[in-house]
């Protein structure tokens, strides 16, 4: 299980040393510093969970200390302020500053250990709903009955009592980042962070700096692996890192170090890496586009995760799964398929697997009307009936349903190009609620900055 780091800063020794024995005793990593100098130094040398910090010290006070660090690093760690001397316009200013707590000496260690537990327990639940608000994820764990569908999560149950590094493979869409979140959630680091790395969207130029931090100006910006010390760092499709990354991660993972950019001395981290990767690694390795020492450290426990196609019998499940969520989460009207609707989509290949899924109820059930969904609807929004006719006009032999659908697209992007992409602009033009348009867009598959398909 991950230990939390605390940095107790006071210029008082007696202090300090208490304070940091106590911790210890409670199985805290403890680092000390006298003064605003070494406070900055231990912030360098190791990424704190949690910061106690006096105001009065000889060199700098602890509320320009919060200024400084509150520029730096985001999401910051919480801080908890402590004064012997304090006045409530100091209180309110470290408050202001975003301190967590403002603790007056003599302290209370019974106050301090508690105000410590509920600051780590609410960082911890901050960077959580972080990464739900940046992925929307509903399930906690695969769905389905299926015998490829158990033999997964017993796969992810196992490996998750280990600490073990774990390869995830499969298409596009199956659920890899799902199943890391379920290894992660089962694992004895499960109180620490999962930090994500969507390799993919970092942009190369900053890519060592979003990896391995950076130092400039006596100020500390925390990379991804640091932010992952003690808890999960997520590799979201290794394969299309470069090959010079590919090599200083490979160092930094095999040593568990790295030195920050600018910087002079070695980071020690404790983390565990799962990866996944939609491509045959292996295969990138013989072509000479993966290294082979990167993929040996990362494929100790492949799993691999099967698409939909090859679990149908699941598809049911995960139907009624994601319109009862869509109708929680979007205040949609509640819609059921038909039992022939059913049938076609559990004989639908799905390229896209969960993830296109999951958008064609999505869909469904934002531009249908009715308490049931019908094959009909379904052939629509699969693409197996007439397109529309071309030079513009519309094919007056589809299904109303298909048929308002392509209209309420064509419509949408030439009020678009007529705004000039100003989505309140088409909202008033239309006569509905900007959310609604904004869902129908979506829906649609319409990118309002460019009036036409995502």
């Amino acid at each position: 299980m991950s230990v939390s780091h605390i940095l107790v800063v006071d210029d008082e020794p007696d202090i300090r040393e208490l304070v940091k024995e106590i911790l210890e005793d409670e199985q805290y990593r403890v680092s000390v510093a006298a003064n605003g100098a070494e406070a900055r130094q231990a912030r360098m040398e190791r990424r704190p969970d949690l910061v106690l910090l006096d105001i009065w010290m000889p060199d700098i006070d602890g509320i320009s200390l919060l200024k400084e660090w509150r520029q730096s690093d985001e999401p910051a760690p919480p801080v908890v302020v402590m004064s012997g001397h304090g006045t409530v316009e100091t209180a309110v200013e470290a408050t202001r500053l975003g301190a967590y707590d403002f603790l007056e000496k003599p302290l209370s260690m019974a106050k301090l250990l508690l105000t410590i537990r509920h600051a780590l327990d609410d960082y911890h639940l901050r960077r959580e709903n972080l990464g739900l608000r940046r992925h929307l994820r509903p399930l906690n764990r695969p769905l389905g009955r299926s015998q490829a569908m158990e033999t997964l999560r017993d796969q992810a149950e196992k490996v998750a009592q280990t600490d073990a590094w774990v390869l995830l493979t499969g298409e596009p869409g199956v659920g890899k980042r799902l199943l890391a979140r379920l290894i992660h959630n089962l694992s004895g680091r499960r109180e620490a962070d999962f930090i994500e790395v969507g390799v993919a969207t970092i942009v190369p130029a900053n890519a060592v700096m979003e990896l391995f931090g950076e130092e400039r100006g006596g100020q500390v910006r925390y990379g991804l692996l640091e932010q992952a010390n003690g808890g999960i760092l997520f590799l979201n499709e290794v394969a299309d890192m470069d090959l010079d990354l590919q090599a200083r991660l490979a160092s930094a993972l095999q040593g568990q170090s790295f030195v920050r950019l600018g910087g002079a001395g070695a980071v020690e981290i404790d983390i565990r890496v799962i990866a996944s990767s939609h491509k045959d690694l292996l295969e990138e390795v013989r072509r000479g586009r993966f290294r082979e020492d990167l993929y040996y450290l990362l494929n100790v426990v492949p799993i691999a995760v099967p698409p939909l196609r090859r679990h149908r019998e699941d598809i049911t499940e995960l139907l009624s799964y994601y319109v009862d969520f869509f109708v929680n989460s979007d205040a949609l009207p509640y819609r059921a398929f038909s039992v022939a609707a059913q049938n076609r989509l559990r004989n639908y290949d799905w390229p896209g697997n969960v993830r296109e899924l999951k958008s064609i109820v999505h869909r469904l059930l934002i531009l249908g009307a009715g308490e049931t969904i019908d094959v009909d609807e379904v052939d629509a929004v699969l693409g197996t009936q007439p397109p529309v006719a071309q030079g513009g006009g519309f094919n007056f032999d589809l299904p109303l349903r298909q048929a308002r659908e392509q209209f309420e697209k064509a419509y949408i992007e030439h009020q678009l190009r007529n705004a000039e992409g100003n989505v309140s602009q088409v909202a008033k033009a239309a006569g509905i609620e900007r959310t609604h348009l904004y869902r129908k867009m979506k829906a649609l598959g319409i990118n309002p900055k460019e009036g036409g398909q995502q």
